[in-house]
């Protein structure tokens, strides 16, 4: 039974707010405290007191009508503030609905508007300072708690017999999504009025967030699944950027904005590992805008090197996780975090005054905010999934196409069709690797930002390498005289001696690399909401690539064998640029190379061209180193004339 309208659904967000308002009024904590627990019982239990305007268990309807009763006695009480009179109201309103037994919806939907009006009027600490010890919270169970809710936490304990009204069930999963662990908090601190649940007010605060922890981690046990969510979708991680939000949160308020079988996991995870908050920052630009504070910290200490190292942390473990995700829906604004995060390890490598260093961390500040309000989920519609999908594919797969397409048709023309099933063997074997890293990074390691941006990078490095040679032996064979001859007798023998292995090697790397990337951008991409439109998009560029991929081979077939090496060799040597300027790139945002930005300086991803020194020198080397085989070629060919121009 789901209570949640949008005004319910923004309890997490105000109580966020609360957490950072002053206090308006110096009401005792406790009272206030006191007041949003009831309310939230009467959220809660409401709906098993009435149904259909009708009492359907007397005791829970008289609890319901004395907490509202004590609830809006105690509002009264409460220091003088200008929200007193309009708290005090709704109050009396809920008492009334109560009384005329109105619809559960409507009397749950007011407790929580309600109590969150109240933390916004009379705001209360809301969060554990410290991140939750469920190892203390369980053996402070098993001391003060097991004795009438049991050891599994079903309200059947040894002690629970005769207890009424009875423990509460914590497995009871149905009451387990509308309770946050606040309020489970409050519960062990005040105790229950009314019920034999007595006050543990004695206990450390840290103690009993630990106990809350632990109790409220027995209704839902999808751990597995719930940590594979957590870990792929930026969107849920977004929902929890900190310990105040994980503490307030109930599964019916995150199942307002994912699905309820998913929030659940979700909760299954985080409430037996609340570490994951910490580590992740909640799943927020957090972590980039403390490692950014601490990069400032260190370079106005003079410690340059600790501030680059913290400069790096802050793109390859606060943003880079989730750089995926944003170039599929603002690409212009990952471009531009991308740049100002070079711009900034380049002002603290060339010890630029504190001031210039402060300033570009207030402007990624400015962007980190842009890129979040993008992140929301409200944003991952079915459209943008599908356009995400069919673009990351289209633009990945078509690298890869091009290259197993001209070895393809180059065998095809050397009439060595025995030697095809090594290049297939080496697409499919990437393919294939492609689904166990997709594996081991899902369900058995996680692949880090600096490891992702290595394996591009050095990944990038060596197929420009081998298509570099590839394309300037196409060039050379496109001025030959004498094809068929050639054909017959030098291709054939260079193909014998392992050369068909060379051809397996070139074709897994070339696909692997692009599978290893896609990989990357469709973990941050997928998610349970938007699965069916990322198939769609991944199926309609599939078939577009397979529809290029043979009219290439159909056109080839017709091209002039001396056309299709001059044709081929240029293609390789565009793809040898493109994949020297990304490799170098990635290098670079993984630390190993320095990086110079170049003002105004247009990214072309897709070209391999980034706004830095670096990968651009890369490139020009690349295109000299070409023009000079160009010319080596030319000079050893001078004379030669070919005479053959018919089709193979």
């Amino acid at each position: 039974m789901h209570l949640i309208n949008l005004r319910t659904a923004s309890l997490s967000l105000l109580f966020l707010i609360a957490a950072c308002l002053p206090f308006s009024a110096q009401a005792n904590a406790g009272d206030v405290q006191t007041i949003w627990r009831l309310l939230d019982y009467i959220a809660v239990d409401y709906p098993g007191a009435v149904e259909d305007g009708k009492v359907i268990s007397e005791a829970e309807y008289a609890e319901m009508i004395e907490f509202s009763e004590s609830a809006a006695k105690r509002i009264t009480e409460l220091p003088a503030a200008s929200d007193r009179a309009a708290l005090i109201a709704q109050a009396n309103d809920m008492k009334i609905a109560i009384a005329d037994k109105a619809p559960a919806d409507n009397v749950a939907q007011d407790a929580r508007l309600l109590a969150s009006n109240l933390l916004r009027g009379y705001p209360v600490p809301l969060a554990p300072h410290n991140t939750p010890d469920l190892q203390n919270g369980a053996r402070l169970y098993a001391q003060n708690c097991a004795s009438c809710h049991g050891l599994s936490g079903n309200g059947q304990g040894p002690d629970a017999r005769g207890l009424d009204p009875a423990p509460i069930d914590f497995t009871d999963a149905e009451r387990a999504r509308q309770r946050s662990l606040f309020g489970l908090y409050q519960v062990i601190g005040q105790g229950l009025d009314g019920t034999a649940m007595q006050s543990f007010s004695d206990l450390p605060a840290q103690d009993r967030w630990d106990l809350a922890a632990y109790t409220g981690s027995f209704a839902f046990d999808d751990v597995a699944r719930g940590e594979k969510i957590w870990e792929s979708d930026a969107s849920i991680r977004a929902q929890f950027p900190d310990l105040t939000a994980w503490s307030s949160m109930t599964p019916v308020i995150l199942a307002s904005k994912v699905r309820p079988d998913k929030a659940d996991a979700v909760f299954a995870f985080l409430r037996r590992h609340p570490e994951a908050i910490a580590k992740a920052s909640g799943g927020s630009l957090d972590l980039a805008r403390t490692k950014l504070d601490e990069s400032l910290a260190a370079y106005r200490a003079g410690q340059k090197s600790a501030a680059k190292d913290l400069a790096l942390s802050a793109y390859l473990d606060g943003f880079e996780p989730f750089e995926a995700l944003l170039g599929t829906r603002d690409a212009d604004l990952l471009s531009s975090i991308e740049r100002s995060m070079a711009q900034l390890r380049d002002a603290i490598d060339k010890n630029r005054p504190v001031s210039d260093v402060e300033s570009q961390i207030k402007t990624l500040k400015v962007q980190f905010a842009q890129a979040e309000a993008i992140l929301v989920p409200d944003n991952a519609s079915g459209a943008s999934a599908f356009v995400g999908a069919f673009t990351i594919l289209l633009r990945e797969g078509l690298e890869a196409i091009l290259i197993i397409v001209a070895m393809i048709a180059f065998l095809r023309k050397a009439e060595r069709p025995e030697v095809m099933s090594y290049v297939h063997g080496g697409w499919i074997t990437a393919l294939i690797a492609g689904g166990v890293t997709w594996f081991a990074a899902t369900y058995i390691i996680g692949i880090s930002g600096a490891s992702r941006e290595l394996t591009e990078g050095f990944g990038s490095l060596f197929a420009a390498a081998i298509l570099l040679f590839v394309g300037l032996w196409m060039h050379g064979k496109s001025r030959v005289d004498e094809w068929q001859r050639y054909i017959r007798e030098t291709m054939n023998k260079a193909l014998s001696r392992g050369s068909a292995w060379f051809l397996f090697g070139l074709a897994f790397l070339v696909v692997y690399r692009e599978v290893f990337e896609t990989i990357l951008f469709f973990a941050a991409l997928w998610s349970d909401d938007t699965g069916v439109s990322i198939i769609a998009g991944s199926g309609a560029a599939l078939l577009l690539l397979a529809a290029l991929a043979w009219a290439m081979l159909r056109y080839s077939r017709k091209l002039q064998i001396r056309k299709f090496f001059a044709y081929s060799s240029a293609l390789m040597i565009v793809l040898t640029v493109v994949l020297t300027g990304k490799g170098i790139g990635a290098l670079q945002e993984a630390g190993m190379l320095d990086v110079t930005p170049l003002k105004d300086f247009p990214r072309i991803s897709m070209l391999g061209i980034y706004p830095a020194l670096q990968p651009i020198l890369a490139q020009v080397l690349v295109v000299a180193v070409i023009g000079l085989g160009f010319w080596l070629i030319g000079k050893g060919h001078d004379g030669e004339r070919p005479k053959d121009r018919h089709t193979v």
